[in-house]
C-alpha cells in the first residue's frame, strides 16, 4: 500500500520507516526547496498547536515549532540561541505580551 506525505521530514522518520519493513522514496531538497518546506512545515506545526486540546499537547506542539524555528535559523547562518538573544533584545527595547494588551485603534 502506498502512502503519499510529500513533507520535509525529521532526519531519523527515514530510518523508523525502514525499521518498520517500508521502503521510503525520498530526497534531498536544496537550500531553496528547503527554506519554502520549513515555511509549509511551520504552517502545519502551528494548525496542530491550534487543534491541540490539552495543554500537554500544546507543549508538545510547541516543542515542534521550536524545532522548525531552530532550523530556520541553522539554515540561515544562525543558532537557535542567536534567535532567543535577538527575541530577548526587542523585549527589552518594545516589551514582551505578559500584559496581554490589545490595542484596538489610535487617535489623532
Amino acid at each position: 500500500m502506498e502512502k503519499i506525505y510529500n513533507k520535509l521530514v525529521r532526519d531519523k522518520i527515514i530510518d523508523i520507516i525502514i525499521a518498520d519493513n517500508e521502503t521510503p522514496i525520498y530526497h534531498q531538497l536544496s537550500n531553496d526547496e528547503y527554506w519554502n518546506s520549513l515555511i509549509e512545515k511551520d504552517k502545519e506545526e502551528l494548525e496542530e498547536v491550534i487543534k491541540a486540546i490539552s495543554n500537554e499537547e500544546r507543549k508538545k506542539e510547541l516543542a515542534d515549532k521550536l524545532e522548525i524555528i531552530r532550523a530556520m535559523a541553522e539554515h540561515i547562518g544562525y543558532d537557535l540561541n542567536d534567535v532567543i538573544n535577538e527575541a530577548n533584545i526587542k523585549r527589552e527595547k518594545r516589551g514582551g505580551f505578559d500584559k496581554r494588551l490589545f490595542l484596538e485603534k489610535t487617535i489623532k
